[in-house]
């Protein structure tokens, strides 16, 4: 056998998801001519059913991706406001079963606002990696971000996420440099996640000049959509990102005001949907119109 055809024979090609909705959204994004809104919440918080409803609204709010995020006691690379999301999250009974039930129930409404769960890698150990990838699969989950697995580690998870056709979407940050960079895309999918800013979520606003160089680097390098993240708190920050980036995403803002929303003294959450899904309309306003004119 030649030295070709024995490549051919060994090598072991990633297939597509039969149904991959994170690359319909781009086309649909791209053929608009505009960015998409990728929405944060941590499933669970306040409570598993009020971030039902709440996650069931967002895309009817403009949200055109949503990450959920998977509720850990030691979420290290986030800020204050997504770890408090967490530890109140959990301290609702909130756990990686639920989380993915909590997909399966939004699936039943919903077949093509595409879902990336986000969180660290301890849960998913835990659970199994294996009977992860097909439970959330079977959920209707399509792609996951798991911060702390490096591409050194790519046997542990996003190989097999990959070969099932579950997408593995990669960060890249500030300190990503061009020697790094090859090893960080070469097994990423679906979107590639910049980080606007060293640091952890939410502490500091992202500045759209230096992040648009970035972008602009990152595209010389892959054609997968970018979606800048960390550091967008306002509509109008959003909107200056989506006039170069493919989305962007708030994460730390909108979980800002489901704790002060959760921690008014009258307590309760039942009209916690509204004025959430109110502020993701004003970001999703805010990235929908940036490139008119």
């Amino acid at each position: 056998m030649s030295e070709t055809a024995a490549a051919t024979a060994t090598a072991t090609p990633i297939p597509a998801p039969v149904t991959d909705r994170i690359a319909r959204r781009f086309a649909a994004l791209r053929a608009q001519g505009r960015a998409g809104l990728v929405t944060f919440i941590t499933a669970g918080d306040p409570d598993p059913e009020s971030a039902a409803a709440l996650l069931a609204a967002l895309p009817a709010a403009g949200a055109d991706v949503i990450e959920l995020g998977m509720p850990f006691s030691d979420p290290m690379a986030d800020g204050p406001a997504i770890q408090a999301s967490s530890q109140r999250a959990l301290a609702a009974g909130m756990t990686l079963p639920k989380t993915l039930a909590m997909v399966r129930a939004f699936r039943a409404g919903d077949g093509d606002t595409p879902i990336i769960l986000m969180g660290y890698f301890n849960p998913i150990y835990r659970y199994g990696t294996d009977r992860f990838i097909a439970d959330a699969l079977a959920a209707g989950v399509d792609g996951v971000i798991v911060v702390d697995l490096p591409p050194e580690e790519d046997e542990e998870l996003c190989g097999p996420a990959l070969d099932a056709g579950l997408h593995f979407v990669r960060l890249a940050t500030p300190t990503t440099d061009d020697r790094r960079l090859p090893k960080v895309l070469e097994h990423s999918s679906g979107f590639l996640y910049y980080v606007a800013i060293a640091g952890i979520t939410g502490t500091r606003s992202a500045n759209a000049e230096v992040v648009s160089g970035a972008v602009a680097r990152l595209r010389r390098s892959t054609d997968l959509p970018i979606a800048v993240g960390f550091g967008i708190r306002t509509p109008e920050q959003a909107a200056e990102i989506a006039r170069f980036a493919d989305a962007a995403v708030v994460g730390s803002a909108i979980v800002d005001r489901i704790a002060r929303w959760a921690e008014q003294p009258t307590g309760g959450t039942a009209g916690l949907v509204d004025p959430i899904a109110g502020f993701a309309r004003q970001l999703a306003d805010g990235v929908h119109g940036a490139r008119q004119g």
